[in-house]
């Protein structure tokens, strides 16, 4: 550790995603001097904004999930959600379809989902009530105990306090398994898995301690932020400049130099002094790309053996017309689909009969589409690092457009004015992504908690926030690890606020 800084000492933040935002608000509010440095001429990172034609679509999340992360986030400062941004619960909060031409739609109201569970299997309704009380009571350990308290070294999970969670043994087992010991009929295991798409995981790969996203989906609710998400990603920008912040874009980091006291930032448009930085880019790029070899913690090898999450073919698509029975959020599922969990990670390759999602924020927001239109995002999980030529991609597209048509009967080909795509490709240059996934280190087991890579780098005065952190995927986290990094930087110099 270095010298105690001085009051005047500046914090440089590379990097506007929900990480580095949060990480800009939580700073500054304690008194620190903080510049925030994004490349891009918007903020948000992966959660950004895409306009064509009187189209917007958020490129990246669009699932506003645990309502209670965010206002936790926002009463910090005496505020809450709502002074930035209307919130409207969706209702029905998604729709499912499946290839065998059922289909099934998930209400916000507890009763409706223990119904839909006991037509498909005897007993399912009481299993599902069992499954979810104990979600929510794991869930609130989870977040009190772990996540809030941001525990991220072994030691610090060496405390009595965590006694409770030592009979829940078997959440450290995978998903599926855990799931079927509470219900039997495939589909509806499909219905208490498929968020860890949201976890950049597999029902094989993925800890069963993630049966607490059950409770964030069937009892905490989903909701739709005025303005989408990049109404949330204005709300905390507008939060860090309050608190003093400075926050310039279209500014990109080439190079970070020094160590605590006497970093030196190398720009696109200059060199920048300052004693500590905080970054928001994945700790593979910037180790790889910004630091020196003398600086960095790992080498190449370290991070091509991570298990990375799905990269995606992200469709953003402008239809005339109606598009029901597609709903605000729609999930199109193979009755089978561990064959695509495969071709995910197991055996890289396009899948034959994927999974797929497709968000219409236009069905709550007609701000996002003309009159007459509507906006529609098409998201399919696919291996990070496949080989996404034109044609490939192209062809790919045609099979996923041809599929909707057939599985809900929403034919979009004849109908598309405005198309715009994203893939590996994407992924990779727009965000330095590794292998172009789209999320982030996956969920597994050896990737969850202290295994995950920590706020700290070895170097002195250099810390990570975002998704590639501890706590790790998702907006909610990374609000969690913009406070986990302020907290480890006034702990470390606690003259930095003198």
């Amino acid at each position: 550790m270095s010298a105690r800084l001085s009051g005047d000492a500046t914090v440089s933040i590379v990097g506007g995603g929900f990480g580095g935002l949060a990480t800009a608000a939580y700073l500054a509010d304690a008194g620190a001097d903080v510049r925030l440095l994004e490349q891009h001429d918007r903020l948000g990172g992966h959660a950004g904004v895409l306009e064509r034609e009187g189209f917007r679509f958020d490129t990246g999340p669009s699932w506003y999930l645990m309502p209670d992360v965010f206002e936790r986030f926002f009463a910090h400062f005496g505020r809450s959600p709502e002074d930035f941004y209307d919130l409207e619960r969706l209702d029905p909060q998604y729709r499912v379809f499946w290839k065998d031409g059922d289909s099934a739609t998930i209400r916000p109201e507890r009763a409706n989902v223990h119904d839909l569970f006991r037509s498909y299997e005897t007993g399912a309704g009481d299993a599902l009530a069992t499954y979810l009380d104990r979600a929510e009571r794991n869930y609130e350990l989870a977040m009190d105990r772990v996540l809030y308290a941001g525990r991220e070294r072994f030691r610090e999970f060496l405390d009595p306090e965590l006694l409770p969670l030592l009979p829940r043994y078997r959440l450290f087992g995978n998903m599926d398994r855990y799931v079927s010991r509470y219900v039997e009929h495939p589909k509806l295991r499909q219905l208490l898995e498929y968020t860890l798409v949201f976890l950049g995981g597999s029902p094989h790969n993925t800890p069963a301690l993630y049966s607490v996203m059950s409770h964030v989906d069937l009892n905490l609710n989903v909701f739709y932020p005025e303005g989408g998400i990049a109404g949330v990603v204005d709300a905390l920008a507008d939060l860090a400049r309050q608190r003093g912040a400075e926050i310039t874009t279209g500014v990109t980091v080439e190079r970070i130099e020094g160590a605590a006291g006497d970093f030196r930032l190398r720009t696109d448009s200059g060199t920048l002094e300052s004693d500590l930085v905080v970054s928001n880019a994945n700790p593979a790029y910037t180790e790889q790309e910004l630091l020196p070899p003398s600086s960095r913690d790992h080498d190449a090898d370290y991070w091509e053996s991570q298990t990375y999450a799905p990269s995606a073919l992200m469709l953003y698509l402008g239809v005339e017309g109606d598009v029901d029975p597609l709903e605000h959020h729609t999930l199109v599922f193979p009755t089978d689909w561990d064959k695509h969990f495969r071709a995910i990670f197991d055996d890289p390759a396009w899948p034959d009969d994927p999974a797929y999602y497709l968000s219409v924020p236009s069905k709550t927001d007609e701000s996002v589409a003309p009159d007459g239109h509507h906006a529609v995002v098409v998201l399919v999980p696919i291996a990070p690092g496949l080989d996404d030529t034109p044609d490939v991609r192209s062809s790919f597209r045609d099979q996923i457009l041809a599929d909707l048509a057939i599985q809900t009967g929403v034919d979009l080909r004849d109908r598309i004015v405005v198309e715009e795509r994203a893939c590996v490709r994407e992924f990779r240059e727009r965000y330095g992504n590794p292998e172009g996934t789209a999320l982030g280190l996956a969920h597994t087991l050896l990737q969850t908690g202290p295994f995950r890579p920590g706020h700290r780098a070895g170097l002195d005065g250099l810390y990570y926030t975002g998704s590639y952190t501890a706590p790790g995927i998702g907006m909610p986290m990374c609000l969690i690890s913009g406070e986990h990094v302020a907290t480890a930087v006034q702990a470390d110099y606690p003259g930095l606020l003198d």
